[in-house]
């Protein structure tokens, strides 16, 4: 290791008299940096005299350049002799013993670079940074050692012998005040998790400082959200264990009481808007416990009502009035004129890939309207919704002038590409394999382009799609899809069936959450390898038939989450027309409905209905085309287990009418928050009829009688993919239909 001792030494004879003049300045050591250059940082010249105070200035401005490990200046008669000393220049920068963190990452983060000025002061700057990057991955027994090798023409090689040591994990998780709450209950509030085998594929089990300053925040809004409107942190302390391994994390709170919502008032400062005329929009009462979340969606309810009635600039605020007597929080919500601001500029960075039409089309507002906060983050909403982005936010800064504003929108890119494998089984298919290619935002334009292809026991298929959200630049979404499928259905109804066809679709907003489509199929489905002992019904209908149909469909959206949601309604109606061209005639309608409501804390009331009918307009309606019930529709059921069946065979043979409906509570089971285990409870009804089958020809077992069940089902989002087992135990049923209590799936993407 290279050692510089830095010293200062000024050697000067006192100055006698005001003609001790300086003749001249002599540089001496230097060898890469010019004399002239050195003379340029002193702060006196020749001419002057010889002061101490301006040769001391002068040193310090030599030092302060980072350019020398050490200076010295000497009177020789009428010369000053300056002696300096250059720093080293780096040649090389390397890293030796880092495994976790690539040397790529390792020198993004140091300021030290071939043919920089070495410094001590620099080098310990750039090991506290790296120290600080593993700990921010959970290593804080992180050793860093810089070794200096020393070269020819005053050059070294910089070498950082890191030892990274073990991830400092998190030993115990602990709460000091809480009484409403257990630990448990907190510690699943909180992002930082406790240290265990099973949480391989997560780094929240290691010490964080920024996790744990963001845990406070979570543990605050939790507590609001619960009616404790004086809850704070008192502290937030983790301490390292004796063997440096492991940290003690300890949260000491105050809970405080426990408030509820006392009177709930409207006050409008707005002119023509009268306060009281809007207390139908709160979205609380009195008498329920306080919960700051509901206070915010009020505050937004009533923002989106009045900016509907044509007031753009308001303001809206929560007073809130704290009885701590008899625990109550009475709230007045007012409205007053916010400032008269408009949207000058809309900018748009960090769009690398994705042109910029692609975001400026989901804004809800444009450049020179009125500037409106809700507005805005239904645009940020939109623009994540596209799937396109890892993040995205938007900024507001002053315009031009007071009224005007620009918003600044910063988004950054997400990889669109995929290439997936999967496999799974499951009891309804066996084993499951899938592989496919997806691009979200082709060629920058937000197009979804699709390949797959998956294979079972008992089905394959091969399909491709093509999605533009934006045809000829209008908010109308179309594509197009091509299909080829072969199903095995030889154990319900002993036939194979084969279909290869493609889909034109289209579909556009009527609202914001109202939206209609259209679409044209042309399919053509054979029934093939019919077994000897199938039914004389199939027999029948062996052979191929084309399908030549139009159809639109209708969907009325209003849940919170389209692929988890725990609140809010669907309503979806479709009608499909076959008959244009091709060999069947039929109409065919369908209607779906989904209701979820969160009932305490994480669980989840849901529940839906589906129904469908099917007429043939001239013919008879082919099996294809029918309804089969059962399986995941009517759990307890196997797939096609409920509806017409022949008697003789036991063959399934499709209805013209269905219905299943079903109630469901999901329920966490708060064994831990990270195995993401989940429970239900479940009650299914259905039913299928109508199969309008000539009696004559063999004899039908059909009752329209509902059949139903109970069951309980268990739920394991994996880091292999998503495990369900449900058990279901019919108690409404026929003696012909096909039961099925145990069901599982289970299958992810790699």
């Amino acid at each position: 290791m290279l050692l510089i001792i830095i010293t200062t030494e000024v050697i000067l004879p006192k100055v006698g008299n005001a003609e001790d003049i300086i003749g001249k300045i002599v540089v001496q050591g230097n060898e890469r940096i010019e004399t002239e250059t050195v003379k340029s940082y002193l702060s006196i010249s020749s001419g002057d005299i010889f002061s101490v105070k301006q040769i001391n200035s002068s040193l310090k401005a030599l030092f302060a350049t980072g350019l020398f490990a050490d200076v010295a200046m000497r009177r020789d008669g009428q010369a000053l002799i300056v002696s300096v000393v250059e720093n080293p220049i780096i040649n090389r920068v390397a890293f030796e013993g880092n495994k976790r963190i690539t040397d790529e990452n390792l020198a993004l983060e140091i300021q030290l670079r071939p043919r920089v000025v070495y410094t001590r002061t620099r080098v310990q700057n750039d090991v506290q940074r790296l120290a600080e990057i593993y700990r921010r991955s959970g290593r804080f027994a992180v050793t860093i050692d810089p070794k200096v090798i020393q070269l020819t023409q005053n050059r070294v090689d910089l070498i950082f012998e890191i030892d990274e040591g073990p991830i400092t994990g998190i030993r115990r998780i602990s709460f000091v005040g809480n009484k409403a709450f257990d630990d448990s209950d907190l510690r699943d509030q909180i992002r930082t998790r406790e240290s265990a085998w099973w949480r391989i594929l997560t780094s929240d089990d290691t010490y964080d400082p920024e996790r744990l300053t963001f845990d406070r925040e979570l543990l605050r809004k939790f507590y609001l959200s619960k009616g404790y409107a004086d809850f704070r942190v008192v502290s937030a302390i983790a301490e390292l264990t004796r063997d440096k391994k492991d940290f003690y994390v300890t949260f000491t709170i105050e809970e405080g009481k426990r408030y509820r919502f006392g009177k709930l008032s409207v006050k409008s400062n707005l002119p023509d808007l009268n306060g009281e005329s809007l207390l139908h929009l709160l979205t609380v009462d009195s008498g329920e416990w306080y919960n700051a979340d509901d206070v915010e969606d009020t505050i937004q309810t009533l923002t989106d009502s009045v900016g509907d009635l044509g007031y753009a600039f308001v303001d809206i605020r929560s007073r809130l009035d704290r009885n701590r007597e008899i625990q109550t929080v009475n709230v007045n919500f007012e409205i007053d004129e916010g400032p008269r601001v408009y949207v000058q500029r809309i900018n748009i960075y960090g769009n690398v890939r994705t042109r910029e039409e692609v975001i400026r089309r989901e804004f809800r507002l444009l450049e020179g309207d009125a500037f409106n906060a809700a507005k805005i983050r239904r645009s940020r909403q939109k623009i994540r919704d596209l799937g396109i982005f890892e993040t995205v936010d938007i900024e507001t800064e002053q315009g031009d002038s007071q009224d005007l504003s620009v918003l600044n929108v910063a988004v950054e890119e997400t990889s669109t590409g995929e290439l997936s494998f999967g496999a799974g089984i499951s009891s309804a298919d066996g084993l499951i394999g899938e592989t496919g290619i997806r691009e979200k935002n082709l060629l920058g334009r937000g197009q979804e382009l699709k390949l797959g292809v998956s294979f079972s026991a008992r089905r394959q298929e091969i399909d491709m799609s093509f999605t533009e959200p934006y045809f000829l630049d209008k908010d109308v979404s179309a594509g197009f899809d091509i299909f080829r499928k072969g199903v095995d259905l030889q154990d319900e109804s002993s036939f194979d069936k084969d279909s290869i066809g493609s889909v034109l679709r289209s579909n556009y907003s009527l609202m914001e959450d109202l939206r209609h489509g259209v679409n044209y199929t042309l399919r053509r489905d054979e029934v093939s390898q019919i077994a000897d002992t199938a039914s004389s019904l199939i027999k029948e209908q062996k052979g191929a038939a084309v399908t030549s149909s139009v159809g639109q469909n209708i969907l009325y959206d209003k849940r919170d989450s389209r692929l988890s949601p725990t609140e809010g309604y669907s309503i979806r109606l479709g009608q499909d027309f076959a008959g244009v061209g091709g060999d069947v005639t039929f109409l065919k309608q369908t209607i779906g409905s989904t209701y979820y409501l969160p009932i305490y804390s994480n669980w989840v009331f849901g529940s839906r209905i589906t129904g469908g009918y099917v007429a043939g307009l001239g013919d008879k309606v082919r099996i294809t085309d029918k309804f089969f019930v059962g399986g995941a529709q009517l759990r307890g059921f196997e797939s096609s287990g409920v509806g017409p069946r022949d008697a003789v065979t036991g063959d399934a043979l499709g209805g013209n009418t269905f219905f299943t409906s079903g109630v469901e509570l999901t329920i966490p089971l708060n064994i831990t928050k990270d195995l993401d285990l989940g429970g239900a409870i479940f009650s299914d009804v259905g039913s299928n009829f109508n199969g309008n089958y000539k009696k004559g020809t063999s004899e039908i077992l059909e009752d329209v009688t509902p059949r139903a069940s109970v069951g309980v089902g268990f739920s394991y989002a994996s880091p292999l993919g998503p495990i369900r087992v449900d058990y279901a135990v019919p108690f409404l049923k026929e003696s012909f239909d096909r039961i099925e209590r145990l069901r599982f799936s289970f299958g992810g993407r790699f």
